[in-house]
Parts: structure tokens; sequence; C-alpha cells
């Protein structure tokens, strides 16, 4: 059924109750996702301060999933040049499928895994919360969030050894997720692939980026032809583009599984409080211009803990309460107000307040996500 649970009806039926192969694949994804954050090299003292500490030959092994049945073939970098001097930092990687993990899986999977924020300068691109355009030229009214758009399309420094001369994040991850494509479908013609993007936070901004680029440009299609489904697993996503963004989305069959715990508030940025559900003053206040739209279909999750208020973002949780299957079981008073306690009651209040409120609350929400260390 690896069509299914890559998304090929919607997750129809598959999602309330959750259906165990669904909940090990996505915790399987959220797993590849949890290894950017256990080898990337944190020491500012370190000569590869924010780079990967291990060659691609072992970092799964050292990331402690070395039985996942992958390959990296390609590290990958991004470049934000909103915060001081342009320096490149290792967000992630581009593996493929063992045969042997390509027959259990009854197709050849090509993987795509993206950290969340960890730098000073990815922290100042996520606040960039303007709108525009994906492709000037193509189609100007579909429209991103700047700063992602920052982070995925600037080109890469030599800070990192192995990013220099390899172009922006966009470039190095279309040329290597096409040139998969294209290798494994001439070298064995008639095998199924998929190509599966995974990432936390930031990470599943930029999976969202790349699902529509490799789409849009028809760079997901084999040898042969043949569309290859292009699947994102976004874990604790924010909103990424406006509805045009979503529906152009939706149009070249990109299928999104976000998977949201209610009480994040990263789920809710950009565009807290004028977004795809705005109602009342706030939707009269957005005068019908852009906003911004999640993308696909929401898996929620309902975790907190009050003596860390920031593991209601932390990708660890959310893969364990995966595991857990408390998916699916969020109280309807808690999923009307998405978030619940001081989000809730900030969201209230600038219902209750007006426009004059509105561009400070959302700015307040920012700065409590960034203290909490969220992204």
């Amino acid at each position: 059924m690896w069509r299914q649970v890559q998304g090929s009806h919607d997750w129809d039926g598959l999602l309330q109750p959750l259906h165990p192969v669904v909940r090990d694949e996505v915790a399987r994804y959220g797993e590849l996702v949890v290894a950017c954050y256990k080898v990337v090299d944190v020491d500012p003292s370190s000569a590869r301060h924010m780079c990967c500490k291990h060659g691609k030959e072992r970092v799964l092994e050292e990331a402690g999933v070395a039985g996942a049945g992958y390959e990296v073939t390609r590290y990958i970098y991004a470049t934000p040049d909103v915060a001081g001097p342009p320096s490149a930092s290792w967000v992630g990687y581009v593996a493929v499928s063992t045969d042997e993990m390509t027959r259990r899986l009854g197709r050849r999977d090509v993987v795509v895994s993206l950290r969340g924020t960890m730098t000073q300068a990815e922290w100042a691109a996520n606040l960039m919360s303007a709108l525009e355009p994906m492709c000037r030229d193509a189609r100007p009214d579909v429209k991103v969030e700047s700063g992602f758009l920052n982070l995925y399309a600037s080109s890469a420094s030599k800070s990192c050894r192995s990013a220099g001369g390899m172009g922006s994040c966009r470039d190095q991850l279309l040329r290597e997720v096409s040139r998969l494509i294209k290798s494994f479908s001439e070298d064995m013609p008639g095998e199924d692939m998929s190509v599966t993007l995974a990432g936390h936070s930031m990470g599943s901004a930029l999976a969202m980026l790349l699902g529509y680029d490799l789409a849009e440009l028809g760079l997901n299609r084999d040898a042969s032809g043949r569309r290859v489904p292009v699947t994102i697993f976004s874990f604790g996503g924010p909103r990424v583009g406006n509805a045009a963004f979503k529906d152009r989305c939706d149009e070249l069959g990109v299928k999104v599984l976000r998977v949201a715990n209610v009480r994040d508030p990263v789920t809710m940025l950009p565009g807290a409080f004028v977004n795809e559900g705005t109602r009342g003053f706030l939707n009269a206040v957005a005068g019908g211009g852009d906003r911004y739209t999640h993308v696909g279909v929401e898996l929620a999750l309902d975790f907190l803990s009050l003596r860390d208020l920031g593991s209601v973002h932390d990708l660890g949780t959310y893969v364990s309460s995966i595991k857990a299957e408390t998916c699916g079981k969020v109280p309807d008073a808690v999923a009307s107000r998405r978030g619940g306690g001081v989000v809730a009651k900030a969201m209230e209040f600038v219902e209750s307040q007006g426009a004059a409120a509105f561009a400070w609350q959302e700015a307040a929400l920012g700065g409590l996500v960034q203290s909490l260390g969220l992204i």
C-alpha cells in the first residue's frame, strides 16, 4: 500500500484511526530527520562549525539509524544572506534506498531530510514574513515567505569545505534529486520510484519549496517520462505560502502530510491572525489580499509539558507521540483554539483589539517562538 501511504488518496481513511503502516512510516521518516540534529557540529570553535561531523558513508550509522536502509548521496547547505556576511550551514542530506530496502518498500525511494533552525542567520530569515513571488516571471501569483525563499535560493559560500562552489540550497537539491531519478530509472527501467521530502520546522518549509519546484519544473519524471510521486512529511512546519501556492501544489499533485502538535505555535506562523481560517473583523482588515495558507492534510498531535514548554516543538517528542498513537485524539476545545494557553489568549486578544493590535501581536508571537528556542 505504499502509494496510499505516500498520499495518493490524501490519506483518506488512514489517519483517524491512524493506520499502523502509516504510523510506522511517518515515524521512520521523522527519525531520518532527527538524525540531522545528531550529527551537525555545533562547537563554535570547530573548523567545521555548522557542518556535518561525519562522512556520507558513516553519517547514518553515527546518527543511530544504521539500519535505515538508505545510502546518503549528497549533503545540502543553505546560506541566508540576511544577517552579516553569508555563511553556509549544513541543513541535511539526500539519500536513496538500498536494493534490500527497495524490495521491502515496493519502490526505489529518494529521500531528502532537512533540519530546523539552528543559527542566528536562519532565525533572521525565518522572521522575514513578507510574501513574494516564488517565480516572478512564470507565476507571479504564487507567493511564499521571503525568508524561507532567501534560505532556499541564496548562493552558498565556501565556509564549509564541502559546500564551496555548489550554488544555492535550491540548486543543490534540484540537481541531486533529478540526477538520482534519471540514474535509477535508466539503470532499472520499470522500477517504481518515489520522492519523499521530510523536514522539521524550517526544514519542512524548505521541503515545501523543493516539492513545488520539482513538480513545477517537471523534474520528477523518470527516463521514460512517468511522473514520480512527490510526498512531503512536515513535522511542526510553519505556513510557507499564499492560497495560490497551495492551489498550485494541489494541481501539481504534490502530497503533503502535516504532522502538527495543536499546542505548537510554530505551526501557526507566519500568518497567525490572517490566514486561511480568518473570520470576522480581521477578515475585513485583510481585504481579500494575500493570506498565508497551509498546504496538505493535517495529522494532529496533542502533547505539552509544563516543565519544558519548548518541548511542544521538539522533533523527538513528535516522533515519540506518533509511535504512542496519540494522533487524532485532540479534544475539540483544544483543536478549535489551535495552541491553547498563552497562544490562545494572544489570539483572543488580537481579535478583540482589531487592526491596531495585529502587527505587534504577530511579532510578539514570533518573539515567543524564538524565546522558547523553537523553529
